[in-house]
Protein backbone atom coordinates (compact mmCIF):
# COMPACT_ATOMS: atom_id res chain seq x y z
CA UNK A 1 0.00 0.00 0.00
CA UNK A 2 2.74 2.50 0.91
CA UNK A 3 5.11 2.01 -2.43
CA UNK A 4 1.55 2.31 -4.20
CA UNK A 5 0.81 6.05 -2.58
CA UNK A 6 4.54 6.78 -3.40
CA UNK A 7 3.96 5.88 -6.94
CA UNK A 8 0.80 7.98 -6.77
CA UNK A 9 2.39 11.28 -5.46
CA UNK A 10 5.25 10.75 -7.61
CA UNK A 11 3.27 10.68 -10.40
CA UNK A 12 1.34 13.92 -9.98
CA UNK A 13 4.71 15.90 -9.02
CA UNK A 14 5.65 14.85 -12.31
CA UNK A 15 2.54 16.06 -13.97
CA UNK A 16 2.43 19.07 -12.33
CA UNK A 17 5.82 20.39 -11.76
CA UNK A 18 6.94 19.21 -15.08
CA UNK A 19 4.36 20.32 -17.67
CA UNK A 20 4.14 23.50 -17.40
CA UNK A 21 6.76 25.79 -19.00
CA UNK A 22 6.93 28.95 -16.97
CA UNK A 23 7.77 32.64 -18.14
CA UNK A 24 11.02 32.18 -16.54
CA UNK A 25 11.74 28.86 -18.93
CA UNK A 26 10.35 31.15 -21.79
CA UNK A 27 12.94 34.04 -20.94
CA UNK A 28 16.20 31.75 -20.01
CA UNK A 29 15.55 29.63 -23.24
CA UNK A 30 14.37 32.95 -25.36
CA UNK A 31 18.05 34.40 -23.76
CA UNK A 32 20.15 31.17 -24.75
CA UNK A 33 18.82 31.09 -28.08
CA UNK A 34 19.96 34.41 -29.10
CA UNK A 35 23.11 34.89 -27.29
CA UNK A 36 24.43 31.29 -28.47
CA UNK A 37 23.84 32.45 -31.81
CA UNK A 38 26.89 33.41 -33.50
CA UNK A 39 25.20 35.14 -36.66
CA UNK A 40 21.45 35.86 -37.48
CA UNK A 41 20.04 37.67 -40.61
CA UNK A 42 16.41 38.43 -40.16
CA UNK A 43 14.06 40.45 -42.90
CA UNK A 44 10.64 42.71 -41.90
CA UNK A 45 8.38 45.36 -42.34
CA UNK A 46 8.35 48.18 -40.10
CA UNK A 47 5.53 50.69 -40.00
CA UNK A 48 5.80 54.33 -38.21
CA UNK A 49 3.04 55.96 -37.16
CA UNK A 50 3.49 59.97 -36.70
CA UNK A 51 0.09 62.00 -36.02
CA UNK A 52 -1.31 61.14 -39.25
CA UNK A 53 1.67 60.14 -41.23
CA UNK A 54 2.38 56.62 -41.89
CA UNK A 55 5.82 55.22 -42.76
CA UNK A 56 6.59 52.01 -44.17
CA UNK A 57 9.83 50.36 -44.82
CA UNK A 58 11.70 47.19 -45.45
CA UNK A 59 14.35 46.34 -43.20
CA UNK A 60 17.02 43.77 -42.95
CA UNK A 61 19.15 43.07 -40.36
CA UNK A 62 22.55 41.07 -40.05
CA UNK A 63 24.44 40.46 -37.11
CA UNK A 64 27.99 38.76 -36.65
CA UNK A 65 29.54 38.20 -33.29
CA UNK A 66 31.97 40.13 -32.38
CA UNK A 67 29.68 43.03 -32.71
CA UNK A 68 28.79 43.24 -36.10
CA UNK A 69 25.71 44.86 -37.42
CA UNK A 70 24.27 46.08 -40.87
CA UNK A 71 20.77 47.35 -40.88
CA UNK A 72 19.08 48.42 -44.22
CA UNK A 73 15.89 50.22 -43.91
CA UNK A 74 14.19 51.27 -47.43
CA UNK A 75 10.93 53.68 -47.16
CA UNK A 76 8.54 51.69 -49.50
CA UNK A 77 6.83 54.42 -51.01
CA UNK A 78 10.22 56.15 -52.61
CA UNK A 79 13.10 53.37 -52.48
CA UNK A 80 15.01 55.49 -50.35
CA UNK A 81 17.54 53.45 -48.90
CA UNK A 82 19.71 53.81 -45.92
CA UNK A 83 21.80 51.70 -44.08
CA UNK A 84 23.18 51.82 -40.97
CA UNK A 85 27.22 49.61 -40.06
CA UNK A 86 28.61 48.70 -37.47
CA UNK A 87 32.28 46.97 -37.59
CA UNK A 88 35.78 47.48 -35.56
CA UNK A 89 36.11 51.35 -37.11
CA UNK A 90 32.66 52.46 -36.28
CA UNK A 91 29.16 53.31 -36.58
CA UNK A 92 27.86 54.50 -39.56
CA UNK A 93 24.96 56.12 -41.44
CA UNK A 94 25.41 55.27 -44.77
CA UNK A 95 23.45 57.64 -47.60
CA UNK A 96 23.96 55.95 -51.01
CA UNK A 97 21.84 57.85 -52.64
CA UNK A 98 23.71 60.78 -51.64
CA UNK A 99 27.31 58.74 -51.49
CA UNK A 100 28.01 59.83 -47.86
CA UNK A 101 27.79 58.39 -45.00
CA UNK A 102 28.29 59.91 -41.10
CA UNK A 103 30.33 58.04 -39.35
CA UNK A 104 29.86 57.97 -35.07
CA UNK A 105 31.84 57.52 -32.45
CA UNK A 106 28.72 55.87 -30.32
CA UNK A 107 27.60 52.65 -28.35
CA UNK A 108 25.03 51.80 -30.88
CA UNK A 109 22.99 49.90 -30.34
CA UNK A 110 23.66 49.20 -27.25
CA UNK A 111 22.67 52.91 -25.79
CA UNK A 112 18.68 52.05 -26.12
CA UNK A 113 15.96 50.02 -27.18
CA UNK A 114 16.21 48.78 -30.72
CA UNK A 115 13.04 46.71 -32.29
CA UNK A 116 14.27 45.23 -34.98
CA UNK A 117 17.53 43.92 -33.07
CA UNK A 118 16.95 40.36 -31.04
CA UNK A 119 19.38 41.24 -28.65
CA UNK A 120 17.71 44.55 -27.74
CA UNK A 121 14.56 43.00 -27.11
CA UNK A 122 15.83 40.14 -24.81
CA UNK A 123 17.26 43.09 -23.16
CA UNK A 124 14.41 45.12 -22.64
CA UNK A 125 12.34 41.87 -21.48
CA UNK A 126 15.26 40.69 -19.05
CA UNK A 127 15.53 44.43 -17.62
CA UNK A 128 12.22 45.19 -17.00
CA UNK A 129 11.20 43.49 -13.77
CA UNK A 130 7.77 44.46 -13.78
CA UNK A 131 6.86 43.19 -16.93
CA UNK A 132 4.04 40.87 -17.60
CA UNK A 133 3.94 37.83 -19.35
CA UNK A 134 1.03 36.15 -21.14
CA UNK A 135 0.43 32.65 -22.69
CA UNK A 136 -1.48 33.35 -26.01
CA UNK A 137 -2.96 30.82 -28.53
CA UNK A 138 -0.21 30.86 -30.28
CA UNK A 139 2.65 31.33 -28.19
CA UNK A 140 3.44 34.18 -25.82
CA UNK A 141 4.10 37.50 -25.19
CA UNK A 142 5.72 39.81 -22.97
CA UNK A 143 4.93 43.52 -22.38
CA UNK A 144 8.01 45.48 -21.25
CA UNK A 145 9.02 49.14 -21.14
CA UNK A 146 11.54 50.63 -23.63
CA UNK A 147 13.84 52.97 -23.26
CA UNK A 148 14.02 55.26 -26.18
CA UNK A 149 16.28 58.81 -24.76
CA UNK A 150 15.15 60.92 -27.95
CA UNK A 151 11.68 60.34 -27.68
CA UNK A 152 10.67 60.00 -24.34
CA UNK A 153 6.93 59.40 -25.15
CA UNK A 154 7.43 55.80 -26.20
CA UNK A 155 7.02 53.94 -22.95
CA UNK A 156 6.49 50.44 -24.11
CA UNK A 157 5.74 47.47 -25.96
CA UNK A 158 4.54 43.86 -26.71
CA UNK A 159 6.93 41.36 -27.97
CA UNK A 160 4.76 38.70 -29.71
CA UNK A 161 6.24 35.08 -30.23
CA UNK A 162 5.23 31.75 -30.98
CA UNK A 163 5.94 28.84 -29.36
CA UNK A 164 9.46 27.59 -31.01
CA UNK A 165 9.98 31.29 -29.47
CA UNK A 166 10.37 32.93 -32.97
CA UNK A 167 9.70 36.48 -32.55
CA UNK A 168 6.97 37.57 -34.71
CA UNK A 169 5.83 40.94 -33.69
CA UNK A 170 6.81 44.03 -31.83
CA UNK A 171 4.37 47.17 -30.92
CA UNK A 172 5.64 50.09 -29.25
CA UNK A 173 3.03 52.39 -28.24
CA UNK A 174 3.43 55.81 -26.56
CA UNK A 175 1.65 57.06 -23.11
CA UNK A 176 -1.38 56.91 -24.41
CA UNK A 177 -1.25 53.41 -25.22
CA UNK A 178 -1.47 54.33 -28.91
CA UNK A 179 0.51 52.19 -31.23
CA UNK A 180 3.60 54.27 -32.83
CA UNK A 181 5.84 51.59 -33.98
CA UNK A 182 5.17 48.21 -35.24
CA UNK A 183 7.96 45.67 -36.50
CA UNK A 184 7.12 42.50 -38.14
CA UNK A 185 9.24 39.74 -38.53
CA UNK A 186 9.05 37.57 -41.87
CA UNK A 187 11.87 35.36 -41.77
CA UNK A 188 14.99 34.87 -39.32
CA UNK A 189 17.86 33.04 -40.41
CA UNK A 190 20.17 31.63 -37.23
CA UNK A 191 22.58 29.91 -39.59
CA UNK A 192 23.43 32.78 -42.58
CA UNK A 193 26.95 32.78 -44.26
CA UNK A 194 28.52 36.25 -45.23
CA UNK A 195 31.39 37.27 -47.21
CA UNK A 196 34.70 38.28 -45.57
CA UNK A 197 34.08 41.89 -46.51
CA UNK A 198 29.87 41.86 -45.75
CA UNK A 199 30.57 44.12 -42.82
CA UNK A 200 33.04 46.59 -44.50
CA UNK A 201 32.31 49.97 -45.54
CA UNK A 202 33.66 50.16 -48.90
CA UNK A 203 31.75 46.73 -49.62
CA UNK A 204 28.58 47.86 -48.28
CA UNK A 205 28.38 51.16 -49.75
CA UNK A 206 29.25 49.69 -53.44
CA UNK A 207 26.51 47.02 -52.82
CA UNK A 208 24.16 49.53 -52.32
CA UNK A 209 25.36 52.36 -54.96
CA UNK A 210 24.72 49.29 -57.45
CA UNK A 211 21.22 48.96 -56.46
CA UNK A 212 19.84 52.48 -55.23
CA UNK A 213 19.15 55.11 -57.75
CA UNK A 214 20.84 58.52 -57.09
CA UNK A 215 18.97 61.49 -55.91
CA UNK A 216 18.42 63.73 -58.51
CA UNK A 217 20.10 67.16 -57.89
CA UNK A 218 17.84 70.17 -58.32
CA UNK A 219 19.47 73.68 -58.64
CA UNK A 220 17.16 75.79 -56.55
CA UNK A 221 14.17 76.24 -54.01
CA UNK A 222 11.34 77.33 -54.62
CA UNK A 223 10.17 77.53 -51.81
CA UNK A 224 10.89 77.64 -47.67
CA UNK A 225 9.66 75.22 -45.50
CA UNK A 226 8.32 76.31 -42.43
CA UNK A 227 7.96 74.47 -39.12
CA UNK A 228 4.19 73.92 -37.69
CA UNK A 229 5.31 74.12 -34.32
CA UNK A 230 7.06 77.05 -33.42
CA UNK A 231 7.80 77.17 -29.34
CA UNK A 232 5.67 79.78 -27.26
CA UNK A 233 7.50 83.55 -27.24
CA UNK A 234 9.47 82.51 -30.40
CA UNK A 235 8.97 83.91 -34.29
CA UNK A 236 10.94 84.01 -37.55
CA UNK A 237 12.76 87.00 -37.55
CA UNK A 238 14.54 86.28 -40.62
CA UNK A 239 14.99 84.73 -43.94
CA UNK A 240 18.11 84.51 -46.33
CA UNK A 241 18.58 82.52 -49.69
CA UNK A 242 22.07 81.54 -50.28
CA UNK A 243 23.47 80.24 -53.88
CA UNK A 244 25.56 77.53 -53.54
CA UNK A 245 28.30 76.19 -55.94
CA UNK A 246 25.43 73.47 -56.90
CA UNK A 247 21.97 74.58 -55.26
CA UNK A 248 20.73 76.94 -52.71
CA UNK A 249 20.41 77.14 -49.08
CA UNK A 250 17.68 78.96 -47.37
CA UNK A 251 18.89 79.60 -43.21
CA UNK A 252 15.90 80.83 -41.42
CA UNK A 253 16.50 82.48 -37.71
CA UNK A 254 13.78 82.19 -35.02
CA UNK A 255 14.42 84.33 -31.83
CA UNK A 256 12.21 85.21 -28.49
CA UNK A 257 11.97 82.65 -25.80
CA UNK A 258 13.32 79.97 -27.23
CA UNK A 259 15.34 80.49 -30.74
CA UNK A 260 16.41 78.15 -32.52
CA UNK A 261 18.36 78.09 -36.35
CA UNK A 262 16.96 76.10 -39.81
CA UNK A 263 18.71 75.63 -42.67
CA UNK A 264 17.72 73.95 -46.01
CA UNK A 265 19.38 73.47 -48.77
CA UNK A 266 19.27 71.07 -52.06
CA UNK A 267 21.10 67.96 -51.33
CA UNK A 268 24.05 67.30 -53.84
CA UNK A 269 25.43 63.69 -54.56
CA UNK A 270 29.28 63.15 -53.79
CA UNK A 271 31.54 62.64 -56.63
CA UNK A 272 33.41 60.52 -54.55
CA UNK A 273 32.13 58.80 -51.42
CA UNK A 274 32.48 61.22 -48.63
CA UNK A 275 32.38 60.56 -45.08
CA UNK A 276 31.33 62.63 -42.39
CA UNK A 277 32.88 62.48 -38.68
CA UNK A 278 30.17 63.93 -36.24
CA UNK A 279 29.07 63.54 -32.60
CA UNK A 280 25.72 62.19 -31.44
CA UNK A 281 23.82 59.18 -32.01
CA UNK A 282 21.65 57.54 -35.19
CA UNK A 283 18.24 59.04 -34.78
CA UNK A 284 15.17 57.69 -36.77
CA UNK A 285 13.01 60.53 -37.70
CA UNK A 286 9.86 59.92 -40.01
CA UNK A 287 10.92 59.02 -43.24
CA UNK A 288 14.62 59.07 -42.77
CA UNK A 289 17.45 58.66 -40.47
CA UNK A 290 19.36 61.78 -39.28
CA UNK A 291 22.09 62.78 -36.54
CA UNK A 292 21.01 63.71 -32.86
CA UNK A 293 23.33 65.21 -30.99
CA UNK A 294 22.57 67.17 -27.69
CA UNK A 295 21.89 70.45 -29.45
CA UNK A 296 20.67 69.86 -33.03
CA UNK A 297 18.94 67.54 -35.70
CA UNK A 298 20.27 67.02 -39.21
CA UNK A 299 18.53 65.24 -42.06
CA UNK A 300 18.38 64.24 -45.79
CA UNK A 301 14.58 63.63 -46.98
CA UNK A 302 13.07 64.15 -50.85
CA UNK A 303 16.57 65.84 -51.78
CA UNK A 304 16.47 68.01 -49.12
CA UNK A 305 18.90 68.56 -46.46
CA UNK A 306 18.00 69.76 -43.23
CA UNK A 307 19.54 71.22 -39.72
CA UNK A 308 18.35 72.41 -37.01
CA UNK A 309 19.83 73.82 -33.99
CA UNK A 310 19.14 75.61 -30.58
CA UNK A 311 21.33 76.10 -27.38
CA UNK A 312 17.68 76.60 -25.80
CA UNK A 313 16.01 73.95 -27.28
CA UNK A 314 15.56 70.57 -25.24
CA UNK A 315 16.28 67.09 -27.85
CA UNK A 316 11.96 66.67 -27.09
CA UNK A 317 11.50 70.05 -28.72
CA UNK A 318 13.58 69.71 -31.49
CA UNK A 319 12.42 66.52 -32.43
CA UNK A 320 8.84 67.97 -32.32
CA UNK A 321 10.04 70.98 -33.99
CA UNK A 322 11.62 68.85 -36.89
CA UNK A 323 8.54 66.22 -37.30
CA UNK A 324 6.24 69.28 -38.37
CA UNK A 325 8.54 70.15 -41.23
CA UNK A 326 6.63 67.74 -43.51
CA UNK A 327 4.67 69.99 -46.25
CA UNK A 328 6.79 69.52 -49.28
CA UNK A 329 8.30 72.35 -51.68
CA UNK A 330 8.04 73.00 -54.96
CA UNK A 331 11.75 72.29 -56.38
CA UNK A 332 12.61 73.29 -59.75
Amino acid sequence: MKKIILMLIVSLFLVSGCGKYSESDVVKDLEKKISKASAYQLDGSLEIVNNDEVYNYDVKVSYKKDNYYKVSLTNTANDHTQVILKNDDGVYVLTPSLNKSFKFQSDWPYSNSQIYLLSALVNDIQNDKERTFEETKNGYQFTTTVNYPNNRNLVSQTIEMNKNLKIKTVKVYNSDHVICMTMNFKNIDYSPTFKKDYFDLDATMDTYSESVEQTQETSSLDDSIYPLVIPTGTKLTSEEKIQKDVGERIIMTFDGDKPFLLVEETANVEEEFTIIPTYGEPYRLMDTLGVMTDNSLSWVSNGIEYYLVSDVLSQDELIEVAQSINVLPTMK
